[in-house]
């Protein structure tokens, strides 16, 4: 299972994971510098015999001050400057952009399953042909997907980690974003959010279809162990 969280499933993925690999290397970056000249320092200004160990108090000399504090201070924020641009941009990708959507799905969370309500033949919802599923939600492969996330209860959190997708339903609010499935499959679908004493037993099934097979759960719904809305 572990290579399924592995795999880029969205076409944001990618932007978040190469997000995630820049703070990575920068805080590597910088632990291993500050612990190895911390331990080189301990080494080098040890006690000796004859010699008593070195003491620096807050007096710093400005030359050294400089070139121990400052200098490291500021090549630090360029980092964390570089990160957050990178950060902005991947959150206004992924939260504040809403692309031309090819489909709506909606997504109701309760304690403690998930409902999905997909479009039917006819690619719209709110008509005779909506599908509806407990705990299965069937994507097509390539198309741009809008999702309408409530809750019914309490507060729940929509996870796809495939997708690395994840945003808090709120009961009262209902919650748009997108996603583009980019890798065929079956996947996890997790409540993120702590929801009650079944919040252990709420996972769901994510399946990205090829056209032909989405369009064959489209007609034949009921052969997946879902079933039509009356």
């Amino acid at each position: 299972m572990l290579e399924h969280y592995m795999i880029q499933g969205s076409s944001y993925a990618s932007h978040i994971d190469g997000l995630v690999w820049v703070v990575l290397l920068i805080t590597t970056f910088w632990f291993l510098l500050a612990e190895g000249m911390f331990f080189y320092l301990l080494w080098r200004y040890r006690e000796q015999p004859g010699k008593k160990a070195l003491y620096i108090n807050d007096d710093l000399e400005h030359a050294i001050k400089y070139k121990w504090v400052e200098i490291p201070h500021r090549l630090i924020l360029i980092c964390d400057v570089a990160v957050i641009l990178g950060a902005v941009s991947v959150w206004s990708e992924v939260k504040l952009s809403m692309p031309v959507t090819d489909e709506t799905v909606r997504i109701t969370a309760q304690q403690w399953a998930w409902t999905f309500r997909h479009a039917g033949a006819d690619g719209e919802l709110d008509t005779a042909d909506d599908i509806v599923t407990v705990d299965d939600l069937h994507v097509q492969l390539g198309k741009t997907y809008k999702f309408e996330l409530a809750a019914k209860d309490v507060l729940h959190s929509f996870s796809v980690p495939v997708f690395r997708l994840k945003q808090d339903a709120i009961p009262g609010r209902v919650i748009s974003g997108w996603f583009k499935p980019t890798q065929a499959g079956e996947f996890d679908v997790q409540c993120a959010e702590i929801c009650g004493i079944g919040h252990g037993i709420m996972p769901a099934r994510l399946y990205v279809e090829t056209p032909e097979a989405h369009a064959e759960w489209i007609a034949h719904p009921t052969h997946y162990l879902a079933y039509k809305n009356k």
